[in-house]
């Protein structure tokens, strides 16, 4: 459901922002290249000061902040002098490489003069995949807290490739605080939220203050265009909202060019447009199964098997499994599709894809006889389940 914004100053509507920024004491804040960089690619250094100068002030409120930062390759391209951005990767990952020193000095100056130290943490998706990796990061950005200061997070562009991309810094953003079982991730943007109209029609557009559930009548208003720096639209924004929404965080889009967009968030204003939280609010391991971990494989069941585990406290058995697909070992995470090749849940597999392939479709009696007594009843535990829809 779609807030009304012809109302933009319901009282309830204020109340339910103040409530959202009181009960949200660990925040994620994405800031795009287009927010930090004029449209020639230089960094504007005076708006870096003022976002470090807002982080700052949010973290002397006794919450813990992180900033997940694009703008590498836009300050490699200004450094460069480059009149645009590269088309080939090789170029793109070096001018990351020039960029990504210049984007951390200007950030660690701004928290230094106001007592802080900005920390830089440059990630690929697979430390995100393994479960080590994903563990030693959170304890990671939970000593930077400890000592008060602010993790400065990037996907490591001198290094990724096409598979292990995360695309856009705004899906990074949505597995970083679902990593800290964030309550809230702001994403600032040069937009001003969610419109109900295209900005780039004539007339005054409007944004859409708050939003209950991401449905499909929200992704309709995603208008799915890019900025001239950047590498994602309103679509990517929405689909890193529902990331968190579904995971019980709240979201938060709003303009980064706008005047103290994060302190008067802080002190509940109405900026932008509210994503609030819908999903249960899974634990931090159930995150990683369901909502971070990319699966490794699929398992294909029936529509009793999905029922059974729609609906109650039930395992997936050997039986309810009609097709076993991909190449995954003990332990990855696979998805769990219907017939219709609908994935509804995600989960970690007891069986490598070829012992899997042996006993799908049969009784657990005959399982153990197939595979021996030693293998587990079940091919994906419900302790190891995580349903997604």
């Amino acid at each position: 459901m779609v807030g009304d914004p012809s109302r933009p100053h319901v009282a309830t509507r204020d109340l339910v922002r103040d409530e959202v920024v009181v009960s949200s004491q660990t925040w994620v804040v994405k800031v795009g290249t287009s927010v930090l960089a004029g449209r020639d690619g230089r960094l504007d250094m005076d708006r870096i000061d003022h976002l470090a100068e807002q982080l700052c002030r949010v973290m002397d409120s006794g919450r813990k902040v992180a900033l997940v930062s694009s703008g590498a390759v836009g300050a490699g391209i200004g450094r460069l002098g480059l009149k645009g951005r590269p088309d080939n990767l090789r170029q793109l990952q070096a001018a990351a490489a020039i960029g990504q020193s210049h984007l951390m000095r200007c950030y660690d100056e701004g928290m230094r003069k106001r007592g802080r130290n900005a920390a830089q943490l440059l990630l690929t998706h697979e430390d995100f995949d393994g479960r080590g990796r994903y563990l030693n990061m959170r304890n990671t950005l939970h000593a930077l807290f400890e000592w008060g200061a602010v993790p400065i997070i990037n996907e490591n562009d001198t290094i990724s490739v096409d598979e292990i991309k995360f695309g856009d810094n705004d899906r990074l953003a949505a597995m970083v605080a679902n990593l800290l079982q964030a309550q809230l991730l702001v994403i600032l943007s040069v937009v001003d939220g969610l419109y109900l109209t295209d900005p780039a029609k004539p007339g005054p557009a409007e944004v859409v203050s708050c939003v209950q559930k991401i449905d499909d009548e929200v992704l309709s208003l995603a208008c799915g265009g890019k900025s001239a720096l950047g590498t994602g639209g309103m679509q990517s924004k929405l689909a890193s909202a529902r990331l968190v929404t579904q995971a019980g965080g709240s979201v938060v889009i709003a303009s980064g060019t706008r005047p103290d967009p994060l302190t008067r968030i802080l002190a509940g204003e109405e900026v932008g447009t509210l994503f609030l939280a819908h999903g249960n609010n899974h634990r931090a391991r159930k995150r990683w199964i369901g909502l971070t971990a990319r699966p490794r494989g699929r398992l294909v069941v029936d529509a009793g098997a999905r029922k059974a585990l729609e609906t109650g406290s039930k395992s997936l058995l050997a039986i309810g499994v009609v097709e076993v697909e991909g190449d995954f070992e003990k332990g990855d995470v696979v998805s769990v599709v219907d017939p219709e090749g609908r994935e509804f849940a995600r989960g970690l597999s007891n069986y490598g894809a070829e012992d899997a392939r042996v006993v799908r479709g049969r009784h657990t009696l005959e399982a153990r006889t197939l595979l021996g007594p030693s293998n587990y009843d079940e091919i994906v535990h419900r302790d190891n389940l995580v349903l997604i829809v």
